[in-house]
């Protein structure tokens, strides 16, 4: 009589802890980036031809040294998630205009948009190189985009959202705006990514090392991607779009 009602004691546990959820196993999401020089790292970008700044043998100027330390290492390690794509691009700008005004077409955001595989999630980190190149700032436009607009940042800017949110319409994708930007730059990704309901995660504090972050600011990024987000699916936000 004892050993059945161990038995029953045993059987009840698991029927309790499965209905809870606390039974129930994560699934992994598929992440994927979409970034320039601060989401690089070398052997792990899709293409392999894109340019790094983050390599194996560590710049003098940075302390970061591993893959591990990168801000989408930790967040996808932190949520038990696996990468999908890293279509990140060294010294990219979002619009087609570059620095000393060359033409980045190859390498911008916008070229490189569709090919991200078929994630959950999206992180966009974009927009510093358009800052620091002085990239035409152009007009807010929603639609008839000419390939001439591409070369300013708001067109291109609203040119890719539009496209990827049909590009990937069951994914979550979340625009990550670097601090220190001209305030343009920051007042035009705010405007656009509410204009396509895009979250938009505004960093603040970056500590950074040659204009990139260093291991405390990767974590920093980590770290308030992963509030935000807790936020979001407890039903905390507010204002922050």
């Amino acid at each position: 009589m004892k050993n059945l009602w161990t038995v029953y004691l045993l059987i009840m546990s698991a029927l309790c802890y499965s209905l809870t959820g606390l039974g129930q196993s994560h699934t992994p999401k598929k992440v994927s980036i979409l970034g320039d020089s601060y989401s690089t790292f070398e052997g792990y970008l899709t293409p392999d031809s894109n340019y790094n700044w983050y390599y194996k043998i560590p710049r003098q100027k940075n302390d970061v040294r591993k893959v591990s330390q990168t801000w989408w290492h930790l967040f996808i390690k932190g949520h038990q998630d696996v990468l999908e794509t890293n279509n990140s691009f060294s010294g990219a700008t979002i619009c087609y205009t570059g620095y000393h005004k060359d033409d980045y077409s190859r390498e911008s955001f916008v070229a490189r948009m569709y090919n991200l595989g078929h994630p959950d999630i999206i992180f966009i980190f974009g927009a510093t190189n358009d800052s620091w190149a002085d990239s035409p700032i152009g007009d807010y436009q929603y639609s008839d985009w000419k390939t001439a607009q591409l070369y300013s940042f708001r067109p291109a800017m609203a040119y890719m959202l539009a496209h990827m949110v049909k590009q990937y319409p069951d994914t979550k994708i979340y625009f990550l705006l670097n601090d220190g930007l001209k305030d343009s730059i920051n007042k035009s990704v705010i405007e656009i990514c509410k204009h396509y309901n895009i979250d938009c995660i505004k960093l603040t504090g970056i500590d950074k090392q040659s204009g990139h972050p260093s291991i405390k600011g990767m974590a920093q990024i980590n770290d308030q991607i992963s509030a935000y987000i807790k936020k979001e699916r407890t039903g905390h936000l507010a204002g922050n779009r």
